[in-house]
């Protein structure tokens, strides 16, 4: 790994970002093909949060977040910070006065792949985290890293400026030139499932609306009465 800081790197449209957080992760995880989904490590240490921006990226050592400080000098509005370590780390790499500092700058929340502590001022604060872990154990300020370079997260590369998705359901990343076709596919997707929506109200069954009746026909499921299922069964 070169320790290295790039500064300003494209973005995605600060605009576009956040109307495609208004989906929802689950609604732009699925119209997108189920691409980009940060795996279920990630969780939320507040409810009810949604947040959509743009990421700077910092890959620290374990247990160490020099790179942290580095990296909030490269935030900007709109932003979400997003962390990850060289090898496996639980530690609290972040805490209140972190979120102070990206709140003054106008960052939307962190996504770290890694621990935080003081959650009850950070919930406080309303500054919202997405994390691997919750840990008291403190960290140095020892070691380089780098700041805007990609980084993987649950099996996905986060470039600089890529779009990060965060609610109840996860995070997601959407590829900075895939913004503008994350907000179509979602659209049609929404539109798809108001419908379905008000099927189920007036009582169709997925089994008919969906055609899965043939399907489970086709894999051999059969229909018993619960008579003719212990008959079967002796």
């Amino acid at each position: 790994m070169e320790p290295v800081i790039v500064t300003n790197p494209p973005r995605a449209d600060a605009g576009q970002v956040t109307k495609l957080a208004e989906y929802g992760v689950a609604t732009v995880h699925e119209a997108l093909g189920r691409s980009g989904l940060l795996g279920p490590d990630l969780r939320p240490i507040q409810d009810g949060a949604r947040i959509g921006g743009t990421a700077v990226t910092a890959l620290c050592w374990p247990g160490d977040n020099l790179m942290i400080h580095a990296a909030v000098e490269q935030c900007q509005e709109g932003d979400v910070l997003v962390v990850t370590t060289t090898s496996p780390s639980r530690d609290g790499l972040f805490g209140e006065l972190f979120a102070t500092a990206l709140r003054h700058r106008g960052v939307r929340g962190l996504v770290i792949n890694a621990g935080v502590r003081d959650v009850a001022e950070l919930r406080e604060l309303g500054f919202p985290v997405w994390s691997a872990a919750v840990s008291a154990q403190g960290t140095v300020k020892a070691t380089a890293g780098a700041v805007n370079v990609p980084v993987v997260l649950g099996g996905q590369v986060v470039h600089p400026g890529d779009a990060i998705l965060a609610d109840d359901d996860g995070v997601l990343r959407v590829r900075r030139q895939d913004v503008e076709e994350g907000l179509k596919a979602s659209q049609a997707r929404l539109e798809k499932e108001a419908a379905a929506r008000e099927a189920f109200a007036a009582g169709q069954l997925g089994l008919d609306r969906y055609g899965l009746r043939e399907k489970l026909e086709a894999l051999g499921v059969r229909y018993l009465t619960a008579e003719e299922y212990e008959k079967e069964q002796g």
